[in-house]
């Protein structure tokens, strides 16, 4: 069974206020795949969010599950975003994979020719 993603109402709302602003991008399957985890997410009304989370400026280690390789990266807000740095978009379909789940959880990434089996190794938010 898959997880339920899991936000703070502080990210809920930039979240949604962010696929709002972004309805006509050219990213436009990832925007419709994160309004449709945000649908289906948990919304937590605590003050302090759960530190295993991933959420928006989180650092996060995931694992590929079959090729066993670790990459470790930063979820960020799109003007932020830089890929060489390790700062990937809310937007990116990796983010959208992973945003909302909890260290230890797998989760599927769709890519083009086939999907991937991630595991959450790691998050940090400090």
């Amino acid at each position: 069974m898959k997880p339920i993603p899991i936000f703070s109402s502080t990210d809920y709302q930039l979240l949604r206020e962010l696929i709002l602003k972004s309805k006509n991008a050219i990213n436009a399957k990832e925007i419709g795949q994160l309004s449709h985890e945000l649908d289906r997410a948990i919304i937590s009304k605590d003050s302090t969010p759960d530190p295993l989370v991933i959420r928006i400026n989180s650092f996060v280690t995931i694992e590929d599950v079959k090729a066993k390789k670790q990459m470790k990266i930063q979820i960020v807000l799109p003007s932020l975003a830089d890929v060489k740095a390790g700062k990937i978009s809310i937007l990116a379909p990796l983010s959208v994979a992973i945003i909302g789940f909890k260290e230890n959880d797998e989760v599927d990434w769709e890519l083009p020719a086939r999907i991937k089996s991630l595991k959450i190794i790691a998050v940090s938010n400090t």
